[in-house]
Order: C-alpha cells, then sequence, then structure tokens
C-alpha cells in the first residue's frame, strides 16, 4: 500500500468510520485506529460545546452531544483551524431542531459572538475628525466583525440568562421580530437590540449607501423630523459603541 493510499484510507476511517478502510490497513492496527478515532470525535465535540455553550445548556448535555454527533457524522473539517470547524453547527442545528427555532437562534448568537471576537480588527474613530465631513455625501465604514440578524423568540433573553448563569425564561414567539447587532469593541464581543430604523440605516450603511440616502429613507419611513432626529441619534451611538470606525467621503449608493 502505497504512503497516499494509507493516508486516504486512515482519513476514511477517522472521519466516516469505513470499515473497508480499516481493514485494508491491517486488524492489528484496529485499537490503534479506535484511539485516533476516538481522539478525533472528542476534540470536535469539546470545539462545538465551547462555541456552543448557551445551546447546551439550554438543550442539556444529552441532546446537545447528540446534535454534536449528529453533525460530525456528516461534517469533517474543512479547514486548518479547528475554531473554524464551528460554522456549519447552526445548519444543523437547523435541521435537527425545526420546531424549536430558539435553539437556532441562540447556536447563532453563540457563533457570531465567538467569530466576532476573532474577526479583524479596526481602529477607533476619533471624533475630532468628523468636523468638515460632507455628510451627504459621506460614506460610513463599519466595524468588519458586524452582523446582524432578526430573531422571532425571546433568544436573546435566554441567551443572556444563561450566561448570567441565572433561570432563563421559557422561550416565546415574539410578535414583533427582534434585531440583534453583534460585533466586538476593542477585545470585548458585543450584541444588543436595534429599533427597526436603526436597523434600517446599518443595513443601508453595510451595503455602502450614503449618509445623505439614509436620511432620505428614514424620512421616507418616519417623516423629516422624526428621521432626521433618528439618523443622528443612531450615528452617535454608533461612534460611541465602536460600530462606526470611518467616514469616506464617495459618491457609493444603494
Amino acid at each position: 500500500m502505497s504512503l497516499l493510499a494509507l493516508q486516504r484510507d486512515f482519513r476514511a476511517w477517522i472521519a466516516e468510520e469505513a470499515r473497508d478502510a480499516a481493514d485494508r490497513i491491517g486488524p492489528g492496527a484496529q485499537p490503534g485506529l479506535d484511539v485516533y478515532q476516538n481522539n478525533y470525535r472528542a476534540s470536535l465535540v469539546a470545539c462545538l460545546s465551547e462555541t456552543f455553550e448557551r445551546v447546551r445548556l439550554w438543550l442539556g448535555q444529552e441532546r446537545f452531544l447528540a446534535a454534536a454527533a449528529a453533525h460530525i457524522d456528516v461534517t469533517p473539517p474543512h479547514a486548518w483551524t479547528l475554531d473554524a470547524y464551528a460554522t456549519g453547527f447552526p445548519e444543523t442545528l437547523d435541521l435537527l431542531f425545526v420546531d424549536a427555532p430558539e435553539v437556532v437562534e441562540l447556536g447563532w448568537l453563540d457563533l457570531a459572538l465567538s467569530e466576532a471576537f476573532v474577526g479583524p480588527d479596526a481602529d477607533s474613530l476619533d471624533p475630532a475628525t468628523l468636523g468638515a465631513i460632507d455628510w451627504d455625501n459621506a460614506v460610513l465604514r463599519l466595524v468588519p466583525t458586524l452582523t446582524m440578524r432578526s430573531f422571532g423568540t425571546n433568544a436573546a433573553a435566554i441567551w443572556s440568562a444563561l450566561s448570567a448563569e441565572e433561570m432563563p425564561p421559557p422561550v416565546e414567539a415574539i410578535s414583533e421580530p427582534a434585531l440583534l447587532l453583534v460585533w466586538r469593541r476593542e477585545f470585548t464581543s458585543c450584541y444588543r437590540t436595534a429599533e427597526p430604523g436603526e436597523y434600517l440605516a446599518l443595513d443601508l450603511a453595510a451595503r455602502g449607501a450614503t449618509f445623505g440616502r439614509i436620511c432620505a429613507r428614514l424620512i421616507e419611513a418616519h417623516g423629516e423630523e422624526e428621521g432626521v432626529a433618528m439618523a443622528g441619534a443612531a450615528l452617535g451611538r454608533w461612534i460611541a459603541d465602536g460600530i462606526l470606525v470611518g467616514v469616506e467621503t464617495g459618491t457609493a449608493d444603494t
């Protein structure tokens, strides 16, 4: 057997428990193969347990391990770093917990905060540099770790309670979607909810709309006085929260 064939059979056994591959390696190797496979799966379970801690607490150890095993059975690692293995787990949760949307939302929040922590750095914005900006044509540069999602349940409240080691509230569907923002400020992953107007403004900014265009959309939705006030308040909060990291003069728009 060539080295390449041996490597392929070893991988087939580790990732898929392929019996024919183990047989080709040889019966005397079985005890060692079992050890390697156990270590492989234990490492992947540990990765998922660390990243999705709130999902594990919510489901309980037994149900979480069953979900992790189902994921590992069909999802081999795809990158050189074990940290990247967690990225596909929310999709598996979506398949396994069709009738429990809060599980998927907890998984999204766990993963988003984890990815924000290791995401690209960005310098803080100095408000003193904003004095001479042409705001009509200004394009807002947002922190690169920012990600957003709407929630249909109270999963954010459940996540907060689990993180604080408190009794989580019972799951409930909410009439108005909760709009979640996740980003990293300096060395801390952050999340909070946003009002619909702010969420719209951030979505426009993320797609390259000028601040003038953002103001126009808010005015269309809320009237001139309220729309302008909302835009100004959102801008100030983004600076304070570290979501806005730069302003460029340009013509990009949507």
